[in-house]
C-alpha cells in the first residue's frame, strides 16, 4: 500500500510535508512504528507508560485505541454507505517468542483506564472485562437482549481479553463450533443470533473488542488450519511486538502520578460519548482519496485474505484517534496516524505468513520448489504427494501459483515431446536465498 512517511524536522524547526512512497513486502520483522502513529492523547498514553514496562510501545498504544475504543460504547460512528462502522477493534499482539511480554501490554492499559473515577467507567472496568471465549453462545450472553424467561444485559459492551489466543483457535477447528460466526457478526453489525431449538439466544447492538496474545509459531500453525478464508481473521488488527528492554525488578508505574493523564483520558471519554456520527474534514479527506485505492485494492494470498478489510480498520481507527483528542471531526493527523499503524500491521502479517497461499496442496509444492532449481515436473509432484492427490487438485494449485506469479511454466525441448517444468518466478527464487 501506499503510506505517509514520518514527518521530520527541518533546519528552521519547521515540519515537512509527508511523502508517500510504495510499501515494499517485508520478508523480515517490520520496520519500527512510524512515529505518526503516537498521535494525541494515544501516543501520550504510550509514552508515559513505555518506561516502567517491558511491553513492547507498539503493543501499549494499540491496547490504549482498542480499550478506549470499547469503553466509549456505541455512539460514534462513522458511515460507508449504508453501513455503520464503530469503535469496536480487535486486535491480537503476536510475540516473536513466549518471552515477548506481549501479555503484559494490555494489563497495564486495563490498569490505567480503571482508575477513571466516573460510573460509566467503574462499571466497564468491573463488570464488562471478561475472559475465556469458548463458544458463540457464550459471547451471546453476555451482551444478551432480554426474553420472556430471562433477564437481558442493558450494558451492551464486552471487552474480551485472552492471553492465551491460541487455544480459542483451538475452539474455533471443533466441528459445529459458533463462536467464529458470532465474532464476525459483532464486528460488523454488533447484531448476534444463535438459533438453537432449544435455547435460542440474541443480542443487538453488542459492542464487543477482543484483545488476544499469542506467539507468531502458533499463529501461523493455528490459522493455516482455521479456515482463514472464512472471514475471521481479517476482522482483527495483528501487531507484532518484542520485548522492549529488561526491568529486572519490574517498572515504577504504581508510583507515578497519573492525575494529569487521567483527567485527560477521563474527559475524552465524556466527549466520546456525547458523540454521533464523525466525518472527515477536507484535509484528511485528501489524504484517504489518494490511499483509498492501495488500501482496497485486493491482494493474493493467506496475507491478503488478512489484510482484505483494510479501508474499515483503517477509518475506526481514525475515528477513535480523533474522539481521543476531543475532535468529533477526522482531521488530517488523525487518518495519517492510523495509516501509520495499520502500515505496521500489514507488515506484520505480511512477515507472520510470507509467501503462503492458503491453499494446502499450493504452498506444498511451492515450498518444495524452492529445494528445486530445476524444477519440477507435474509426474514428479504427483510423486510428492505418493499420488494421494488428484491430478485436477494438482492443476488447480499450480494454476493458482501461476496467477499470482509465484511460479512460471517453462518447455524444455528433449529430442521428442517436450517436458514442462514448473519453477518459481526469479523474483520468487532470489527471495528465497
Amino acid at each position: 500500500m501506499k503510506t505517509f512517511e514520518a514527518q521530520v524536522r527541518r533546519a528552521d524547526g519547521q515540519e515537512e510535508e509527508p511523502q508517500v512512497e510504495l510499501f515494499q513486502i517485508r520478508s523480515s520483522w517490520p520496520e519500527p512504528l512510524n512515529r505518526l502513529a503516537y498521535q494525541g492523547l494515544a501516543g501520550e498514553i504510550a509514552r508515559t507508560v513505555e518506561p516502567h514496562t517491558e511491553s513492547d510501545p507498539i503493543a501499549i498504544l494499540a491496547q490504549s485505541l482498542i480499550v478506549f475504543g470499547n469503553i466509549i460504547g456505541r455512539g460514534p460512528h462513522f458511515r460507508v454507505e449504508a453501513d455503520r462502522h464503530y469503535t469496536n477493534e480487535n486486535s491480537v499482539i503476536v510475540g516473536e517468542t513466549s518471552k515477548g511480554r506481549k501479555g503484559t501490554s494490555d494489563g497495564i492499559v486495563l490498569s490505567l483506564f480503571a482508575l477513571m473515577s466516573h460510573a460509566f467507567s467503574q462499571q466497564w472496568a468491573s463488570e464488562r472485562v471478561k475472559s475465556g471465549l469458548s463458544s458463540g453462545e457464550g459471547v451471546t450472553y453476555h451482551v444478551r437482549d432480554a426474553t420472556d424467561k430471562e433477564e437481558g444485559v442493558s450494558d451492551k459492551r464486552l471487552f474480551v481479553r485472552e492471553t492465551e489466543f491460541g487455544s480459542v483457535l483451538r475452539v474455533l477447528e471443533r466441528q459445529g463450533n459458533t463462536l467464529s460466526p458470532v465474532i464476525r457478526q459483532a464486528w460488523d453489525s454488533g447484531n448476534l443470533a444463535i438459533l438453537t431449538k432449544n435455547n435460542p439466544l440474541k443480542a443487538t447492538n453488542a459492542h464487543i473488542s477482543i484483545s488476544g496474545h499469542i506467539t507468531a509459531a502458533e499463529l501461523k500453525h493455528y490459522l493455516y488450519d482455521v479456515e482463514i478464508f472464512n472471514g475471521l481473521a481479517n476482522r482483527f488488527l495483528w501487531f507484532c511486538v518484542k520485548r522492549s528492554k529488561v526491568l529486572p525488578e519490574g517498572g515504577r508505574f504504581h508510583e507515578l502520578d497519573m492525575s494529569g493523564l487521567k483527567g485527560k483520558i477521563q474527559n475524552a471519554i465524556e466527549f466520546a460519548r456525547s458523540v454521533g456520527e464523525v466525518r472527515r474534514d477536507d484535509g484528511a479527506r485528501e489524504i484517504w482519496i489518494q490511499t483509498y485505492p492501495d488500501l482496497s485494492e485486493g491482494k493474493p494470498g493467506m496475507s491478503g485474505s488478512v489484510l482484505s478489510r483494510a479501508e474499515a480498520h483503517v477509518m475506526r481507527l481514525a475515528v477513535i484517534y480523533s474522539l481521543m483528542d476531543l475532535s468529533c471531526t477526522i482531521r488530517r493527523e488523525h487518518l495519517l496516524a492510523a495509516l501509520a499503524l495499520w502500515e505496521y500491521a500489514e507488515a506484520s502479517v505480511k512477515f507472520i505468513f510470507g509467501d503462503r497461499m492458503g491453499d494446502a496442496v499450493a504452498d506444498r509444492i511451492y515450498d518444495a520448489l524452492g529445494d528445486s532449481s530445476e524444477g519440477l515436473t507435474r509426474t514428479e509432484i504427483r510423486d510428492m504427494f505418493d499420488r494421494h492427490e488428484k491430478r485436477e487438485r494438482i492443476d488447480d494449485a499450480i494454476t493458482l501459483l501461476v496467477r499470482y506469479r509465484k511460479v512460471v511454466l517453462v518447455k524444455e525441448e528433449t529430442g521428442g515431446r517436450p517436458t514442462e517444468r514448473i519453477k518459481r518466478t526469479q523474483a520468487q527464487a532470489t527471495k528465497a536465498i
